[in-house]
């Protein structure tokens, strides 16, 4: 058979050598590249070993899940006593939402998620009927967690508590914040004196005195302020406070997305005729918001984590029912436990919504390149 004959600087790209493409590359790249890198790599595996072979072993194999007291654990094995969460997992998830009304919770929160994914997601088969549910979703939750209508059992706020007050704190909270915060950073930027004016004192404000205070404001003071006769429930004052002070650190955000759009956008705004509002709706919010959504995010993180701070003023949140937990005799000295259990909720949240995050930086291409 006759051998191809090449031209010169025609000659095809041989493969590269199997040792450096692959895992195997990777790894001899990467983790064994001098006698240094493969002897650090043999001393971290080594420890890796060690250490999540104690953790497992405390956290899953020698762990007890099912028990009287803390005393009763030690007796069985010598691992994480989990029935500290066990035996209080209703308490944990509901609060003191009476037991029998509990189906309510799980329909209300099942049905957020068909809610919320038209908001999320713009691609979802039926988006435009299911916007229309999205609509009446709020007073759909609110009747059926609250109840006192339809031959349902009304619920005092005194009983929530549990992971439900913090999903309810922080949704609450993320869903109002948005839009007053938009309508903030554009009333800072305006050339209105009066709105502007008005705008920079409430950012100022909200961003200058600690959350702390605002919910002992909203836990004592709050009505003061309101019409005679106005009688907000604790609740109610929380969820406002928390949406006033995220709304101001969103609306900085979104006044740097603003400010980061190219003068000449604007310019050619103007000269296509374009009034303030179409401006603002086909040009700068647009862009603004792709642009702050990585901050935006963080501020929503960072609002979630903030609802353990409602324990100060009487709300009992997971941490509060962890408090109560490790009050008892019976649970006395596992806060350990306790803690990487509230711990390990809020880690699951909070890498959710970074993850959308990511995907919608990804799906909308914010990387500005």
């Amino acid at each position: 058979m006759k051998e191809k004959t090449y031209k010169p600087g025609s000659y095809p790209d041989l493969p590269p050598p199997p040792g450096t493409v692959g895992i195997y590359g990777w790894i001899r790249q990467n983790l064994f590249s001098s006698i240094s890198n493969s002897l650090l790599t043999i001393l971290s595996v080594v420890l890796l070993y060690y250490l999540i072979d104690g953790i497992i072993g405390w956290f899953l194999l020698d762990a007890v899940f099912d028990a009287d007291s803390k005393f009763a654990c030690r007796k069985i094995d010598n691992g994480a006593c989990w029935a500290v969460i066990t035996r209080r997992v209703g308490q944990f998830v509901y609060g003191f939402y009476p037991e029998a009304e509990r189906w309510r919770i799980d329909i209300s929160f099942l049905t957020m998620f068909i809610a919320f994914a038209p908001l999320l997601y713009p691609d979802i088969p039926k988006r435009k009927w299911l916007l229309w549910f999205s609509l009446v979703y709020p007073f759909f939750a609110y009747i059926l967690i609250m109840g006192g209508y339809f031959g349902l059992q009304k619920i005092e706020y005194s009983l929530f508590g549990g992971f439900m007050l913090t999903v309810i704190l922080g949704v609450s909270g993320i869903v109002c914040s948005l839009p007053i915060g938009i309508l903030l950073a554009l009333g800072r930027q305006s050339n209105l004196t009066v709105v502007r004016t008005i705008s920079i004192c409430f950012i100022e404000f909200m961003r200058g005195v600690p959350l702390i205070t605002l919910l002992f404001v909203a836990s004592s003071m709050l009505n003061y302020f309101m019409p005679p006769g106005t009688n907000f429930s604790i609740l109610v004052r929380v969820i406002i406070m928390f949406t006033f002070f995220s709304a101001a650190y969103i609306a900085e955000v979104i006044r740097g997305g603003i400010q980061a759009i190219p003068k000449g956008q604007y310019e050619a705004a103007d000269a296509l005729g374009m009034s303030y509002w179409q401006k603002t709706r086909f040009i700068t919010l647009p862009q603004a918001l792709k642009i702050s959504i990585p901050g935006i995010m963080n501020t929503f993180i960072g609002l979630y984590k903030d609802t353990t701070l409602v324990v100060v003023i009487g709300l009992l949140d997971p941490l509060g029912i962890g408090r109560a937990a490790l009050a008892d005799t019976k649970w006395n000295g596992l806060s350990t436990e306790t803690y990487l259990f509230v711990a390990l909720f809020f880690f699951v949240s909070c890498f959710a919504m970074s993850r959308y995050s990511l995907w919608l930086e990804n799906k909308l291409n914010t990387d500005q390149k």
